[in-house]
């Protein structure tokens, strides 16, 4: 049996592991468009900073691990535009200028094509020192261009962007933070982002919210010089743009593949989209969310391992379900680690469900203990049945570990009493006698 994979990163090769580890003689053919394999893409904002010394360091096997010591028929450059699903085919172009035709059969295929940033279509977006990251070519291009840069602007402050931001203002830029919205951060409650404007405020960033991108312009060199929003005009010498990412799946039209949210390609638990023999998985494919019981896209490297892992056993006849997520992120931004898991009060609300918050400022250890650091708690729970529905945590130290424990509740559905019951660790370096998520629900109203 042939397997045939489309894209070579965390979701593909997951899945191409899977197979060749548990299915002796398995045909593996996985088809990348770029030209590296299995990298780790969220470390890729780190070298900037230099704690990332080089993108070599991101790549945890070449592609010419999986072809010696794998036996998989890996393949760079090659760009799939059409699958045809009645001959069972896959077709595009190969070679880094993409001149050279091929078509391939499978027996069994995974759509593992990943996400794009998204790039929206203002006047001027091509000019150059304009950029977006999703790949180590695009960290390569932005560090190269830095050599002739010290105003910054960002884009969008979700994950990417704030990340990004982080990294170029420990390395001396200045930089501008413009946000669509009406807060900084917009995956968070705005209560809680405003932990993150004023980290913003103390380490010097330029902050500019509620503001509508116009159009870029450029000097005579072709190179951006100008943002023009509706409310102003910035000089800059760079722009990133991190406004969010949309999955690859353009080549699908007219294969009658069913899309989901944000045009992703719909699955079921076990990875089947619904064309015969098909499947995907990772930032092009939709997650199951436990807590709002839908298909949401939610493109982060923790899904996409695990989706690619779970159709590899799937694709080789081995049953295996997607449990789905709970959309848990954690991210750095200078002196504070913030994470989130579940639903936000926004969400709650979007969901029409009936729900109540709480929160708290805790010691990160036991109070009394020296050095102990604020940590800032927000629950999200439902009045009703007090499960809990969701959390934010932003902190010095210790955020990290609740986050953890809390998306673990989340998982299982548990309730506020039933989670002020855990028996959690106690010492005073580390803990108060009752945990700081504990203490949240013990102030609940």
């Amino acid at each position: 049996m042939h397997f045939v994979i489309i894209g070579g990163d965390a979701a593909g090769m997951s899945a191409a592991m899977q197979i060749i580890r548990k299915l002796e003689n398995a045909e593996v053919t996985v088809l990348e468009r770029g030209g590296y394999f299995s990298y780790a893409q969220c470390g890729l904002p780190y070298v900037i900073s230099n704690e990332v010394e080089s993108t070599r360091q991101l790549v945890a096997r070449d592609v010419n691990t999986f072809r010696e010591k794998y036996g998989i028929d890996a393949r760079t450059f090659h760009h799939v535009s059409a699958v045809d699903p009645e001959e069972k085919t896959v077709s595009g172009f190969a070679g880094e200028t993409g001149s050279e035709p091929f078509t391939i059969s499978y027996d069994r295929l995974l759509i593992a094509t990943g996400a794009r940033p998204s790039l929206p279509d203002w006047e001027g977006k091509d000019l150059h020192g304009v950029h977006t990251l999703k790949t180590i070519p695009d960290i390569e291009k932005i560090k190269a261009d830095l050599a002739q840069t010290k105003d910054i602007t960002v884009i969008g402050t979700g994950y990417v962007g704030i990340e990004l931001a982080e990294t170029m203002r420990t390395e001396g830029y200045h930089v501008r933070l413009i946000q669509r919205g009406d807060h900084l951060a917009p995956m968070l409650d705005p209560d809680m982002a405003e932990h993150i404007q004023k980290e913003a405020e103390t380490h010097g960033y330029e902050i500019h919210t509620n503001e509508d991108i116009e159009r870029l312009e450029g000097n005579s060199e072709g190179r951006v010089q100008k943002v023009h929003t509706k409310h102003s005009t910035f000089e800059t010498d760079m722009v990133i743009v991190a406004t969010g990412v949309h999955p690859n799946v353009e080549f699908l039209a007219g294969t009658g593949i069913t899309l989901g949210k944000r045009g992703a390609i719909s699955v079921n638990r076990y990875m089947q989209t619904s064309l015969p023999d098909v499947y995907a998985a990772g930032d092009c494919a939709v997650q199951y969310h436990r807590i709002k019981e839908t298909d949401e896209f939610l493109p982060l490297g923790t899904h996409a391992n695990k989706q690619g892992r779970i159709a590899g056993l799937n694709l080789i006849g081995q049953p295996r379900t997607f449990k789905g997520v709970v959309g848990t992120a954690l991210f750095r931004f200078h002196g504070l680690t913030t994470g989130l898991t579940g639903l936000t009060e926004k969400e709650a609300q979007d969901l029409n469900l009936p729900y109540a918050t709480a929160m708290h400022t805790a010691s990160h250890n036991a109070g009394y203990f020296k050095n102990h650091l604020p940590l800032h708690i927000k629950l999200v729970y439902q009045t009703d049945t007090k499960r809990i529905l969701g959390g934010q945590i932003i902190g010095e130290a210790g955020a990290d570990k609740r986050l953890d424990v809390l998306a673990t509740a989340l998982f299982h559905n548990m309730t506020l009493d039933e989670f002020e019951d855990l028996d959690l660790s106690y010492s005073p370096p580390y803990n108060g006698v009752w945990d700081p998520l504990q203490q949240t629900i013990r102030r609940r109203q």
